[in-house]
């Protein structure tokens, strides 16, 4: 195939590789964002409230201390957490992997709901506050999903471990809960 021939075809796979992305659909149905999760993410959230760095911080001083909880992605494969790299959390944070995604199979939405009735102790008052990284939809996600299991004090860190590390605050190791 001449090289001019085979510059169209790998043009013409692209451009429809990238207008089926395009077509897919950003929200389900129920409203959660389902793809480009590394994006721009809105300014406001109904179900919750966002919380900068300093308020934050602030928060953290009221007893009891609010959960934070990071739903970051983690590869799971063939039953298991897949380690591939280093990631840190705010410190007393609980990793609830993979729980911001926008589908969530019924195992992975009771991980996610036994865990926060666990870590709250049934108090759907407990304050709780949702992050990830910047520009990212999966705690905004994770924010709608608790506010759907009737949590009614939630805070969405918008900005996350970014912002955290940003500020020079510490981190520690993290480790995904169990998944059972």
């Amino acid at each position: 195939m001449p090289r001019a021939l085979e510059t169209l075809a790998a043009l013409t796979l692209s451009l429809a590789l990238g207008a089926a992305h395009a077509a897919a659909p950003l929200f389900s149905a129920e409203g959660y964002r389902t793809s480009l999760y590394r994006s721009p993410t809105p300014l406001q959230i109904d179900q919750g409230r966002i919380i900068d760095t300093p308020g934050l911080q602030e928060l953290l001083k009221e007893q009891p201390a609010p959960l934070l909880i990071d739903v970051y992605r983690r590869q799971w494969l063939q039953g298991r957490f897949i380690d591939s790299e280093p990631h840190a959390n705010l410190p007393g944070s609980h990793w609830l992997a993979n729980t911001g995604d926008g589908e969530l199979s019924p195992e992975w939405q009771a991980y996610f709901a036994g865990n926060l009735q666990r870590l709250s102790h049934a108090d759907p008052q407990r304050a709780l506050v949702f992050y990830c990284r910047a520009d990212c939809w999966l705690s905004w996600n994770a924010v709608k999903r608790a506010a759907a299991l009737g949590y009614k004090n939630i805070y969405w860190y918008r900005d996350g471990l970014d912002a955290w590390e940003a500020a020079g605050l510490p981190v520690e190791a993290a480790r995904p809960q169990p998944f059972p």
